[in-house]
């Protein structure tokens, strides 16, 4: 057996993600609905390679990580409470090989282009491969999930509440920043609100803050209740409104406004 393989992308996805927050857990699972487009490389035959399969509802599509340099043999799973898993007992992109499989509704198919809808991709995936879903061998709804089941049999659900502070910040960020923090935070707070590194959530004398790219959400747990307190920008007022480095500042015009309106 070869120690190395020589991989060669088929093509390139473009999806709404540009961000690792933004993208879906899983496809179609989480309520984030899109459509995104894979352009297949020319001069390589891949048009005759396409033909057929516009009759399929839903395509596999093989991927490649592209931004994950390093990979963990323990993983922590966002279903997984506190118990981190081996990496092959979950669907976490940190792998030795960074190869992704992905299944999403196939709309249609012009040239070389190829419109899914709703793949948890992030925008210029490199594409290794596309395979027919088909439903009597790719479909075992029966079979046993092994941690995942207990996780899910064990699972508590916090219930998020928050100040009139909190819901006003909120709401203003969703129509001024590039994050919805809503749609980010509040699955990860429903399950597992304690301090933890990869999900950067730590302890302060408050409370508890969690940091999602440059926001700041500190909160209270209060038995089964987590109570968002206030938002903050991750940027001391200074470096937002002065920028003595010249840096290029995440979410930078939300981080002005967001001043202006909660010193």
């Amino acid at each position: 057996m070869p120690e190395h393989l020589t991989i060669e992308p088929i093509g390139i996805l473009r999806s709404p993600y540009t961000d690792k927050y933004d993208a879906p857990r899983q496809p179609a699972v989480d309520g984030k609905r899109n459509e995104s487009v894979i352009t297949l490389y020319p001069h390589r035959n891949y048009e005759q390679a396409l033909e057929d399969l516009a009759g399929f509802e839903r395509v596999w599509i093989v991927s490649w990580f592209h931004r994950n340099a390093q990979w963990k043999p323990k993983v922590l799973p966002p279903r997984s409470g506190r118990t981190k898993r081996g990496v092959f007992a979950t669907r976490s992109p940190h792998r030795p090989n960074p190869i992704g499989l992905s299944v999403c509704e196939l709309v249609k198919i012009k040239g070389l282009r190829v419109y899914v809808r709703d793949v948890d991709l992030l925008d210029e995936t490199p594409i290794l491969d596309i395979k027919p879903y088909i439903p009597y061998a790719d479909s075992f709804p029966d079979s046993r999930i092994g941690w995942l089941a207990e996780a899910e049999a064990n699972a508590q659900v916090f219930e998020i509440t928050l100040s009139d502070v909190a819901s006003a910040q909120l709401d203003w960020l969703e129509s001024h920043s590039e994050l919805n923090l809503r749609s980010v935070a509040f699955p990860v707070l429903r399950r597992d609100p304690f301090p933890y590194s990869s999900r950067r959530i730590v302890a302060t004398d408050a409370g508890f803050c969690m940091a999602v790219k440059s926001w700041r959400i500190h909160f209270q747990i209060l038995e089964n209740t987590v109570h968002i307190e206030r938002i903050a920008s991750g940027y001391s007022k200074e470096y937002v409104f002065v920028n003595p480095d010249g840096h290029q500042l995440n979410d930078h015009t939300a981080h002005r406004g967001f001043y202006q309106l909660w010193e």
